[in-house]
């Protein structure tokens, strides 16, 4: 963290759809809070800021606004040695993103982002993660719905693992038990990005295919393929691939990882989407796995494009968490969140977690997941602000 700078938090992209709001988050909930909005057109930034002004009704004529460009070095350099931490939704990262990482870890400004590209977050884990160590930055990636309440539900649920069987368990399984809410443009832009830089460097796909691609060194047990449809015998249920497991089971990993493995050096997690017994269930994971390859397509939301704020404010989701022990018995826990998953609720999701990350100094510098550096203080001030739930059942 750069604990002389002139912000707390500098949120970059501000003009785009999520960057929008998650700057009218901190207009509404976070007055004394000193932030900047930042991104390549002076005009617009000017119009967004009168926009959330008038939305709002918060003042915020003297929010400081900054042109910085991803074509541009130079203008990301001076930018990020203005902030405490830098809260970037530029994607797709793997485009837009590699010299703001670069600044961020030179100058020991944290950094924070809505990642889902495995692939590059493992390339900027293996560039940049020493220089972060030496200059004390904190590089958060994924702080959004991918995969802040998978993450913090595997977290939450091995907790109470600890207090009933002893110690944590090593096999816990993620479950979506239900969703309202699409996918951005953005998740569809990143998953086009991430499946071309495959097509030109085998090396990409490696990382892509490898469920401990954010653990060097380091390789577990087989896991769980997760591709098909399956019956869940603990559950009674029929699951569904999940699309957003490719990521956010490599932070789980890396979350061990990080902690020193309490969760065990033999652990095993997947993530599944329940759709119910019976021949109803087996036919509706049929049809999410039909939905699911259609993802990546051409034709749907661009980048910048998002739900309306009637249909963002209907969304929801409910994630359960099983951890079973060797013998067979378990401890179950839920994740809930209101709004839907991949704006209304990652805005606020991310915008907390970087205050969480300032407020957290004694974090050393490096390249972190959010529930590996920030914990069960991060799940406080979720559920304190940003309307998550977690319960154990």
């Amino acid at each position: 963290m750069n604990p002389n700078a002139e912000f707390d938090v500098i949120v970059h992209g501000a003009t785009g759809f999520t960057g929008r709001l998650v700057a009218e988050h901190f207009a509404r909930r976070h007055p004394s809070v000193r932030w900047a909005m930042s991104g390549r057109d002076a005009d617009k930034l000017a119009a967004v800021r009168d926009e959330i002004g008038a939305l709002t009704g918060a003042s915020m004529a003297d929010i400081p606004l900054i042109v910085a460009d991803a074509d541009s070095p130079a203008s990301l350099r001076r930018m990020v040695q203005q902030a405490k931490a830098v809260l970037t939704t530029v994607g797709p990262y793997q485009l837009y993103g590699s010299d703001l990482v670069a600044a961020c870890a030179e100058a020991g400004t944290d950094y924070l982002d809505l990642c889902g590209e495995p692939a590059w977050m493992r390339q900027m884990i293996d560039a940049h993660e020493r220089t972060a160590q030496g200059s004390g930055a904190r590089i958060v990636f994924s702080c959004g719905f991918d995969s802040i309440p998978f993450e913090l539900g595997v977290w939450f649920v091995q907790q109470e693992a600890a207090k009933r069987f002893g110690a944590p368990v090593a096999r816990v399984k993620g479950r979506v038990r239900a969703m309202r809410g699409g996918f951005s443009g953005g998740t569809a832009a990143s998953l086009r990005a991430t499946l071309a830089a495959a097509g030109r460097d085998p090396r990409i796909l490696e990382y892509l295919k490898d469920p401990f691609a954010l653990t060097p060194d380091f390789a577990g047990p087989k896991q769980p393929h997760g591709a098909a449809v399956a019956y869940d015998e603990d559950l009674g249920s029929w699951t569904a691939p999940f699309v957003m497991a490719a990521i956010n089971t490599r932070n789980v990993h890396r979350s061990n990882w990080l902690m020193d493995q309490p969760y065990g050096a033999d652990f095993v997690y997947d993530e599944m989407i329940l759709t119910g017994p019976g021949e109803d269930g087996e036919a509706a994971a049929k049809a999410v796995g039909a939905a699911n390859a259609a993802m990546g397509a051409e034709g749907g939301p661009k980048p910048g494009e998002g739900p309306s704020k009637d249909e963002r404010e209907a969304g929801f989701y409910d994630l359960l968490f099983v951890a079973v022990a060797d013998d067979g018995r378990q401890v179950r826990a839920s994740v809930k969140g209101d709004k839907d998953p991949g704006y209304g609720s990652t805005s606020k999701m991310i915008a907390e977690t970087a205050l969480c990350l300032i407020d957290t100094p004694d974090v050393a510098g490096g390249i972190w997941t959010p529930g590996a550096a920030l914990r069960g203080k991060l799940v406080e001030r979720l559920q304190a602000k940003a309307g998550l739930v977690f319960a154990v059942e």
